[in-house]
């Protein structure tokens, strides 16, 4: 697989392919299955992502804490915002969704993590439903955020222990963008330009979930990581550039990760974990668990 996201590009570029295409290649390279196996296996992950979205806008799932829930259904079906009726708050209720699901324990895709599940499926799937793309363009989509992904985690850091949240949503809005700005008929350069954009919104985000638990400030933001993502689409598919190359945006952010305290590396020791309110709720959470023990 590639490390370096820009030698990918100029691969596809020289060759006249998508980078979904140079991915999928790359890829039964390394591991020895065909590329219609690979494609097979990305068609499953995106039924379960497909099965999360719409178990959370059910708005029936909680959190055993309660502090997570419902939340994608209200987003989905509640008053009228100023983004209501457009594809932009279909999305937001998406990845909402998602991490809803996740902190009920149900089934979901780790794309690249739990903690940022929820970016990727819903951009994905709420511009194909907004777009009627068909499945097999959603698939390569998925075969380019996992390019995106394996170079994220070969040059940096996709744990949120190790890099704080950038690595985790972050990369998540790093992967959708990209993949989005080839599925919507992209250029490679612009999907690169689409990463950049979107990982260099979320550098330095601190990752300090509530009690050491993937509910809050977790769920939020993955839609806020999603709408990160929309905006470096907007950005790439209007023809606008970042100076900063992707592989270089990637560098810094494990450089970032490398660098920040310990506090806010899923600790919960620092950042809202750590709010008068965040150290209350995380040790209500506790008592409730030892009350359910017995």
């Amino acid at each position: 697989m590639y490390r370096s996201l820009q030698h990918a590009i100029r691969e596809a570029e020289a060759q006249g392919k998508r980078l979904c295409d140079v991915a999928l290649e790359a890829e039964s390279k390394d591991s020895g299955r065909t590329v219609e196996d690979i494609r097979a296996q990305l068609m499953r992950a995106l039924v379960v992502m497909r099965q999360a979205v719409g178990a959370g806008l059910k708005g029936d799932l909680y959190s055993q804490s309660g502090l997570v829930g419902g939340d994608a259904a209200k987003l989905r079906t509640g008053p009228d915002g100023p983004l209501s009726g457009t594809p932009f708050r279909d999305i937001l209720s998406r990845a909402l969704a998602v991490q809803e699901v996740n902190a009920a324990m149900g089934v979901i895709v780790a794309a690249p993590t739990a903690g940022g599940a929820g970016v990727l499926p819903a951009v994905l799937t709420g511009i194909a439903d907004a777009r009627k793309l068909d499945d097999e363009k959603v698939i390569d989509a998925l075969a380019t955020a996992g390019l995106i992904g394996a170079i994220i985690a070969e040059r940096a850091s996709l744990s949120g222990a190790e890099g704080g949240c950038q690595a985790e949503t972050g990369a998540a809005a790093g992967m959708a963008a990209g993949a989005a700005v080839e599925m919507l008929g992209g250029t490679p350069s612009q999907v690169g330009h689409a990463t950049a954009l979107a990982q260099q919104g979320t550098l330095g985000l601190v990752c300090d979930p509530l009690g050491g638990l993937v509910e809050l400030p977790c769920v939020f933001r993955n839609a806020t990581g999603a709408a990160i993502a929309l905006a470096a689409i907007e950005m790439a598919m209007a023809g606008i550039t970042f100076a900063i190359p992707a592989d270089e945006v990637i560098d810094v952010m494990g450089e970032i990760g490398r660098e920040m305290d310990v506090r806010y590396r899923e600790t919960a020791g620092g950042g809202l974990a750590a709010t008068p309110t965040g150290r209350r709720l995380a040790k209500e959470r506790l008592i409730q668990l030892k009350r359910a023990d017995g």
